[in-house]
């Protein structure tokens, strides 16, 4: 049986307001494990001068998932947390 794949909405936040979100974004592209496809980013305004990164990321539904895409993410210079807002079949 092949593996299905999943899309998942990952939100990355930036360590300060004062960060170079457009700096942040290149790291999370480059930052992208093999076999996980990014779909789209887009940054959204959350309080303060605070923005978040929303990552569109297509991964295998395999055992650990988004997994491998949240550890690459969490070592991006200036990121401060990443959380997986949402996960869908494709």
């Amino acid at each position: 049986m092949s593996m299905g794949k999943v899309m998942a909405v990952i939100k990355v936040m930036p360590d300060s307001v004062d960060r170079d979100v457009g700096m942040v974004m290149d790291g999370l592209k480059n930052a992208l494990p093999k076999g996980a496809e990014l779909k789209g980013m887009q940054v959204k305004p959350i309080a303060f001068g605070l923005k978040a990164i929303l990552c569109a990321v297509v991964v295998s539904d395999s055992e650990g998932g988004t997994e491998p895409v949240e550890e690459a993410f969490r070592k991006v210079p200036g990121v401060e947390s990443v959380t997986v807002e949402n996960v869908d079949l494709v």
